[in-house]
């Protein structure tokens, strides 16, 4: 992704991808992928976390800190790496809790649990989708008690619920989003592991029944999540769009290898006219996605006024989009590209599994929409 590197984002960039083609390659991505649980080693993802992949949205002063001053763009960077290479780990769900809590979080949260995110010690999970409403919406309940709160309700799916050591729960108290950091191994709370596509990311069904949480769970202020719910789901959704462009643009580049080293009636694949268009079309479409999520990007790390705008128009071109290009993908590589031992399923199921977080593509046409006409009333009428 061309974001007009600085020598330390370069450095930082090369050196992510040199640790995860070392210590991740497909062979491993294969292996990790036959565990119950996890899917990845934790000591790897320490050693990544020394590389700062859980500190970027971190200020200095709570042991985080950037590369370039914008952590979200460096941290942009680690998510096209591992989408290069359908990398296992956390790395949204983490940094959506250690983001959370730097920004809101009490100094006894931050200093308990921040630290150990950073660290690698300590996985986190964040808990906004549920089973039963829409994608954004919250039925989850938190009732008021002497000394705290009751949760109930349930969130699916919850990336790395399994495997959390934290959950950071979105419920509704008195009808308004908060913030609760609930311990899975609490009373009341049932994590079940449910499938999906990508072989290597985990993913749960978190029960909530008659859950005892304390006052000092609260993140933020008691019913002021709102505006810290849009904006992890702004982060979350960039980084989604910059790993399945990071995934499109490698498939590309492998697929097009292939045409130009299998020969047919004498002649590479790549010398036809017709695939010689296809291709075009593709190259052109991966270069948009690119180019689509580094607007995304920069528009959520500056703030802009149009970063809503901009991160549901990546994510539904894209969403639409890369599946559409690794399919072709399969298609250009003949008989070979629908087999298991073919990595191109692997990114297959990466980027369709994204395509359905956080939003579907149809879902984020919808938010813009909204953005740009009003919400649409009952009757009809903006």
């Amino acid at each position: 992704m061309d974001l007009q590197l600085s020598d330390d984002q370069v450095l930082f960039d090369k050196t992510t991808a040199r640790f995860l083609e070392t210590s991740c390659p497909l062979s491993s991505v294969r292996e990790w992928a036959e565990k119950e649980t996890g899917g990845f080693p934790l000591e790897w993802w320490r050693r990544g976390s020394e590389l700062g992949w859980t500190s970027l949205l971190v200020p200095e002063e709570e042991g985080g800190g950037s590369v370039s001053g914008h952590g979200l763009l460096d941290l942009v960077l680690v998510a096209e790496e591992m989408g290069r290479r359908v990398s296992p780990g956390p790395l949204v769900p983490t940094n959506l809790v250690a983001s959370a809590l730097a920004r809101s979080g009490t100094p006894d949260q931050r200093r308990s649990i921040l630290s150990g995110i950073v660290s690698g010690e300590t996985i986190a999970a964040w808990c906004l989708s549920e089973p039963a409403a829409p994608w954004c919406g919250v039925r989850t309940v938190a009732e008021r008690r002497a000394g705290g709160f009751v949760l109930d309700g349930v969130k699916a799916p919850v990336e790395a619920g399994a495997e959390a050591d934290w959950l950071l729960v979105v419920a509704s108290v008195e009808g308004a989003p908060t913030h609760l950091l609930v311990d899975p191994g609490a009373p009341g709370v049932t994590v079940s592991p449910v499938e999906s596509l990508d072989l290597v990311r985990r993913f749960a069904a978190v029960t909530f029944d008659g859950v005892t949480v304390p006052a000092t769970a609260v993140v933020g202020e008691i019913g002021g999540a709102a505006d810290e719910v849009e904006r992890l789901i702004h982060v979350a959704v960039v980084l989604q769009c910059a790993e399945m462009a990071g995934a499109v643009d490698r498939m590309l580049g492998v697929t097009l290898e292939y045409a130009f080293d299998r020969y047919s009636f004498g002649r590479p694949l790549a010398s036809y006219q017709a695939l010689k268009h296809r291709f075009a079309d593709l190259k052109l479409w991966v270069e948009a996605c690119l180019a689509t999520a580094q607007a995304a990007a920069r528009a959520v790390d500056r703030r802009s006024a149009r970063a809503a705008e901009l991160v549901s128009a990546a994510k539904s071109y894209i969403g639409d989009r890369a599946p559409a290009i690794l399919q072709d993908c399969v298609q250009l590589q003949g008989g070979i590209g629908v087999t298991w031992d073919h990595d191109l399923h692997l990114y297959l199921r990466r980027v369709v599994q994204d395509t359905v977080l956080y939003g579907t593509p149809a879902e984020h046409r919808d938010r813009i929409a909204d953005l740009l006409l009003g919400p649409v009333g009952e009757d009809g009428d903006v």
